[in-house]
């Protein structure tokens, strides 16, 4: 992660940070027994907010990482970002709400 530009970090972590205080409250939420759709909304807004993390940080990765390697011209390196994208590719796509049941 170290390509990441100082102002980048910064606002991933202040993201980050309310994201956690977003599962803190959903924690609050299932312990006082409050009503299923709020706790559900809750949860879609955390979502939410982790997938901008996501597209932040996915993006910087091909700005930087994967630019730098189709560019340098050497295949192997080409060869192994392709397989990176698509190992995470397929991660999320097998993500989501429901895929636990």
């Amino acid at each position: 992660m170290g390509m990441l530009h100082a102002q980048e970090k910064d606002k991933v972590l202040a993201r980050l940070r309310r994201i956690e205080g977003q599962v803190a409250g959903l924690s609050r939420m299932v312990e006082a027994d409050k009503y299923c759709i709020d706790v559900l909304l809750q949860l879609a807004a955390v979502q939410g907010a982790l997938g901008q993390v996501s597209k932040v940080l996915l993006s910087q990765h091909i700005e930087t990482c994967v630019r730098h390697a189709f560019e340098s011209g050497d295949q192997r390196q080409h060869d192994k970002m392709i397989e990176e994208l698509l190992d995470v590719f397929s991660r999320y796509a097998r993500a989501g709400p429901a895929k636990g049941r």
